[in-house]
């Protein structure tokens, strides 16, 4: 695993059309990093790995928003 490089990987709820999606590197020590993949340079969020753990483990439980 690099853990020099972000490697970003689109969420699995992105669409192919262009839409509303977000990115993320996960393979950074000690933090996740999240960003806007339309506006790539603007602006990275960095979150702990156990924050991140607890927003995925929400997002999973209330399921997409319509």
């Amino acid at each position: 695993m690099d853990v020099t490089t972000p490697q970003w990987r689109k969420s699995t709820r992105s669409g192919g059309n262009g839409g509303s999606c977000v990115e993320v590197a996960d393979n950074m020590p000690g933090v996740v990093l999240v960003r806007d993949t339309k506006d790539r340079e603007g602006g990275t969020l960095h979150v702990n790995r156990s924050s991140w753990q607890s927003f995925v483990d929400l997002a999973k439980r209330i399921g997409p928003l319509a």
